[in-house]
């Protein structure tokens, strides 16, 4: 999204070559492979490990959090490894949301006219907060230590990051449309 959003604003007239569904499809095809490889590393190392607390998880999902407090054993090391795979796809991704933004907030304070600008800001700031709200929480639920854990907090969080997002109406909204006042 944050590259759609670019190419509709810096790259206005190039938008329909550069957007077409071969680079949609380029780009959905790597978001599902990096979220494939991410689960089958995290699926693996969890299915590795041994349980000796019971099998029941107090979330409405099974999470990797969840599921490692069910453990009998010391899986540190393994849980690292994965850890520091899953923080380098997110971080390659955070960067490039970053890099597109920094870009998009030049072009949009060099529009002359303030409807412009604020046109093109709220074609953007939905996107930034969804983005905001998915890695903040994100980041709280995988990263805290296990000795900061309530479970109605964990069940609030895993709500935030794993239902709104998906839900909000800025995933399903191409921005395009709008910067050429189409509805």
């Amino acid at each position: 999204m944050a590259y759609d959003r670019f190419l509709a604003i810096c790259r206005p007239l190039h938008y329909g070559t550069l957007m077409g569904s071969r680079a949609c499809v380029k780009m959905a095809a790597a978001a599902c492979a990096s979220g494939f490889i991410n689960a089958v590393l995290h699926t693996g190392n969890t299915f590795s490990i041994p349980l000796c607390q019971g099998n029941t998880v107090d979330q409405f999902f099974c999470e990797v959090p969840q599921i490692l407090k069910l453990s009998c054993s010391d899986a540190y090391l393994r849980e690292t490894g994965v850890l520091v795979v899953s923080v380098c796809l997110v971080f390659g991704c955070f960067i490039f949301i970053v890099l597109s933004y920094v870009q998009i907030f030049t072009a949009v304070l060099r529009i002359p006219s303030e409807q412009g600008r604020h046109k093109a800001f709220s074609m953007c700031l939905p996107h930034l907060a969804v983005v905001s709200l998915f890695v903040s929480t994100d980041m709280f639920a995988y990263l805290k230590p296990p000795s900061v854990s309530s479970t109605s907090l964990d069940l609030v969080v895993a709500v935030l990051y794993s239902v709104v997002p998906p839900a909000s109406p800025d995933s399903r909204h191409n921005g395009m449309g709008d910067l050429l006042g189409e509805d």
